[in-house]
């Protein structure tokens, strides 16, 4: 940060320069209050001891709130509806001022936040995973008034979100929702959508986790955090309970991750100040700052803040984040001591994805005419099966929901990339009969023939006492291949058991071939004769 301020210290000379080559603007100042100052200062005379003492009573979110509403109400009851009409914005405005300064004088004099806590204690912490059995993973993180409820969901290549920016087009594998309804602040409103909070803060958490997510990993993770109530720093405990419902779905992710957000009360332009660990919604928005830190017991992931002061220096910064640390890691050993290891294997109903490679020139096969072939395995087997090309290799994505359905597809296709090899074994089924033997596909698309004198080691006169039928199963081996031809010659026989005391007959192809031979020979002979005559 120091090496990036002296950079941006050029850039801003840089503006400076330019503003003043073409004449400074001239400000105009404009006020659109309406201020009675009378009335600012009866306000505070009035409300500030009674403010001072709700602000260091330690209460609870809802007492407190509702300690401090009273206060104000009791003020407006001197005053009629007629000179409220008048009065009541301003009133309120004032007293909002005395608020903040009672909570900052308050914990600048005395130490004291708005809960009773010391400025470096981090609320209760309360932790349970696999509460939920229907995601592939779950965890509730509460830490004081927050609470969120996060899930885990793992996809295939087909759940992959496209992004299609003006500047870039790509796929992104890790996604992470962060909702926060409006009755996890006691608020009763329609929802209409996604709105600036949820996306700041599902992208805070995002860029914490998607950091220690596994190299590679062949599932699309989508995590969804729904805040069930907030009291500060609900996006913090988003990342704690996505660290938590990642490990109980089995995603085994480099390093567990923990987040808090610091806050900053602070006067005469920093040389007095105080920095809050955890801290409460009304310390985010009385105070100077919150500064959200994420990261793992080695170092941080993403970190973000928002400041209400002319800026920091280096040494509350470095103090903010060494306390930030101190925090991590008491958060951390708190999520550890509730889930000590990741799951060893995936839930039973989680999906389950192998990934083959083969070679280019074989998509198109796997693919087949309209998509015929890689349909017909995907109903076969029951398994999705998606294929991609990858710097000239083909990328096979099988997934299903039992290892079973997998294996089946991871078969087929190794059938079609497959090359035959002489003296292995295959399944094969038979697809035609003939009077000299059977064809035996063997391979997707690869068939070779039975002949008739390689089904057993018993002899047979016709096909027929095989009792060998069109779409049987078969088990054979590839004898040979012829290399003109290419054609396949596979044995059954091959696989038995040879008879004891068998004794090797001429095979009948062998023998047809002499006999036609023979005869052959004899009609030449004796039309030979004949010619002489």
């Amino acid at each position: 940060i120091r090496v990036a301020h002296e950079a941006i210290k050029v850039q801003c000379r840089a503006q400076l320069e330019l503003s003043e080559a073409v004449g400074k603007l001239t400000k105009r100042e404009y006020c659109h209050e309406v201020n009675d100052e009378d009335l600012r200062k009866k306000v505070h005379d009035e409300c500030y001891a009674k403010a001072y003492a709700v602000a260091t009573s330690g209460t609870g979110k809802h007492e407190r709130g509702e300690a401090f509403a009273q206060i104000v109400e009791e003020f407006k009851t001197q005053y009629s509806e007629e000179e409220l009409a008048e009065k009541a914005e301003m009133i309120g405005r004032y007293y909002h001022d005395v608020e903040k300064e009672a909570m900052r004088r308050a914990i600048l004099d005395e130490g004291k936040r708005l809960d009773g806590r010391k400025t470096t204690e981090v609320r209760p912490i309360w932790i349970e995973t696999d509460c939920l059995p229907g995601p592939h993973g779950s965890a509730i993180f509460t830490r004081g008034e927050t609470q969120s409820l996060t899930t885990v969901t793992l996809g295939t290549k087909s759940d992959e979100k496209l992004v299609d920016d003006v500047l870039n087009y790509s796929k992104e594998r890790f996604l992470l929702h962060y909702n926060f309804p409006p009755f996890s602040t006691g608020e009763a409103r329609p929802q209409r959508g996604v709105g600036r909070r949820e996306i700041g803060h599902g992208n805070l958490a995002h860029r914490a986790l998607k950091r220690v997510m596994p190299a590679d990993y062949p599932y699309v993770v989508r995590i969804i955090s729904d805040i069930l109530e907030s009291n500060g720093s609900s996006s913090m405990a988003t990342v704690c309970a996505g660290t938590l419902a990642l490990r109980d779905a089995g995603v085994a992710i480099r390093k567990p991750v923990s987040g808090i957000a610091m806050g900053l009360i602070s006067e005469n332009k920093g040389k007095n100040y105080a920095i809050l660990s955890d801290i409460l919604g009304d310390e985010d928005h009385l105070g100077d700052m919150d500064f959200k830190v994420t990261g793992t017991k080695d170092g941080i992931t993403a970190t973000q803040m928002d400041i209400k002061v002319d800026g920091l220096s280096y040494e509350i910064l470095e103090n903010a984040l060494e306390q930030a640390k101190q925090g991590r890691l008491h958060i951390l050993g708190k999520m550890l001591e509730a889930q000590p290891e990741t799951r060893d294997d995936l839930k039973p109903h989680a999906p389950r994805i192998e990934k083959m490679r083969i070679g280019k020139e074989f998509i198109g096969a796997v693919i087949g005419p309209g998509g015929k072939i890689i349909q017909g395995i995907q109903e076969k087997s029951g398994a999705t099966v998606n294929i991609e090309e990858v710097d000239g290799m083909g990328i096979i994505e099988i997934s299903g929901t039992n290892k079973a359905c997998i294996d089946a597809a991871i078969g087929m296709i190794k059938g079609i990339v497959a090359m035959p090899e002489v003296g292995e074994t295959y399944p094969g089924k038979i697809t035609s009969v003939m009077p000299y033997g059977c064809f035996v596909e063997f391979l997707p698309g690869k068939e070779g023939l039975l002949h008739i004198s390689e089904v057993d080691w018993k002899r047979f006169e016709t096909i027929e006492e095989t009792n060998l039928k069109e779409g049987e199963a078969i088990e054979v081996k590839l004898l040979d291949v012829d290399p003109k031809t290419g054609k396949f010659k596979l044995s059954r026989k091959a696989l038995l058991p040879k008879p004891e005391g068998y004794v090797e007959t001429q095979p009948r192809e062998r023998r047809e071939r002499r006999e036609g031979g023979r005869e052959g020979g004899r009609g030449e002979r004796r039309d030979n004769r004949e010619h002489r005559n």
